[in-house]
């Protein structure tokens, strides 16, 4: 059973502040009838079209865990929250969730700035958080939480592996051009990327930087400065709407003739665009969860969850509902290993968050270890957009995918100090072609 909670007031009675008694606070966990997360995403504004997939995902799978005895033996139920109306509405339905609905697990956020502002609730609520989407890497490498961890990759990860097949598959590149979301995301992104780029192919130009307001709906104005200028390549971390109208207006004016786009993030768009996507441009998917994957680790269960979405919601999943099922997976995992631990017993939830650091964790197409600092290590597949007979919009060809590992920053280190040491010989050594 799933529930959508309206936004209300924050518990304000006094219960929240009272100190329990040594005795009562030291008493076991005890096995709940249900298992209660909570659940944060967009559900209204232009980011719902990752926000509304991802719940959807999320539905299916809770409804296909509780068919087969929920984890560990008891039932789990979904509280959604809008991520929508800003960060302190988000801040305040959290402790809401935790304080009156009683959550034992949140699960937060699509947007980089509400991870932000919501990840410090974990230490403060004490309650396990696993980070499902967001990407900016400043999360583990700012802070440390026992209580937060993110399932996924990042955004070091995210914009280094396109860089590097950008720089094998077409090296010659002398000028890029950047038009990203004037947020925490975009301007994030294009840090990564220039200080990998200039480590790895110093003396490119940048011809312009460009950071449309947040929700733009018209691009004429930057593909007049774009096309005038010429770069080799345009670098766009945008999502959602704006990217479709960006490439959709960018084509109509045959941008994509004089320039290479390079779109990290765009697998979620390429069913809206269908055909309009044009080919030979590079394409990421913030993961491993291709729809044409050629060699997923487990091709029965890929397979079944991408058939099983598409039977019930008539259409492919897109990467933010694998995003999410990697957090509903890793947590299967971690509280059954915490339960494991206790033989049976039901655990605290230090000890449930305790299970999760290391943690490693089976999805349909690879395998995701949970590091020490928290942050997850996940494979990106990069590729060329184009077009066959099995799907209706842009896939990509000429794939290589990059391990986790081989393009995420080490544990203790920064992304952008990192990246500063990269050296030439990482383009032919970090990825593999599949």
């Amino acid at each position: 059973m799933t529930t959508t909670l309206s936004r209300r007031e924050a518990l304000v009675a006094g219960f929240g502040g009272v100190m329990l008694p040594a005795t009562l606070s030291a008493q076991p966990a005890q096995k709940p009838a249900e298992l209660k997360i909570g659940v944060t995403t967009f559900l209204s504004g232009p980011a719902s079209v990752f926000g509304v997939p991802s719940r959807k995902a999320c539905e299916m799978l809770i409804d296909q865990l509780n068919a087969a005895g929920g984890i560990a033996g008891v039932p789990v139920r979904a509280f959604f929250v809008d991520e929508a109306p800003g960060t302190d509405h988000l801040v305040g339905e959290i402790r809401r969730l935790v304080q009156s609905e009683g959550v034992h697990v949140l699960f937060q956020s699509i947007s980089s700035g509400s991870c932000l502002a919501c990840t410090p609730l974990s230490r403060e609520l004490s309650k396990l958080m696993l980070l499902w989407d967001c990407g900016t890497q400043r999360i583990f490498e700012e802070n440390r939480y026992e209580y937060a961890f993110r399932t996924q990759g990042y955004g070091t990860s995210e914009v280094l592996a396109p860089l590097l097949y950008l720089l094998k598959h077409k090296p010659d590149f002398r000028t890029v051009a950047v038009l990203n979301q004037d947020y925490a995301w975009g301007r994030d992104s294009w840090e990564l990327w220039k200080t990998a780029m200039d480590a790895l192919k110093p003396g490119v130009r940048v011809v312009a930087e460009m950071f449309p307001r947040f929700g733009s709906t018209d691009f004429s104005t930057e593909i007049t400065r774009l096309l005038a200028l010429r770069p080799d390549v345009i670098l766009s971390t945008s999502w959602g709407g704006e990217l479709v109208t960006f490439v959709r207006q960018a084509t109509e004016r045959r941008l994509h003739e004089r320039s290479i786009f390079v779109l990290p993030v765009a697998e979620a768009s390429m069913q809206i665009l269908g055909r309009s996507m044009p080919e030979g441009h590079i394409i990421g998917t913030r993961g491993d969860h291709w729809n044409n994957h050629p060699a997923p680790k487990d091709p029965a269960a890929f397979n079944a969850f991408v058939n099983a979405y598409r039977q019930r919601f008539n259409e492919y999943p897109i990467y933010p509902c694998h995003h999410m099922a990697q957090a509903v997976w890793a947590l299967k995992a971690g509280l059954e290993k915490a339960v494991a631990a206790k033989n049976g017993a039901w655990p605290s939830d230090a000890e449930l968050a305790a299970a999760f650091r290391g943690l490693t964790f089976p999805t349909p197409t690879s395998t995701i270890t949970l590091r020490e600092d928290g942050q997850g290590l996940e494979d990106q597949i990069v590729g060329l957009s184009s077009f066959n007979d099995r799907f209706p919009f842009a896939v990509p060809k000429d794939m290589m995918l990059y391990p986790g590992a081989s393009v995420s920053a080490p544990v203790g280190q920064k992304s952008t100090d990192w990246l500063k040491t990269l050296q030439p010989s990482v383009v032919q050594t970090a990825g593999r072609s599949i």
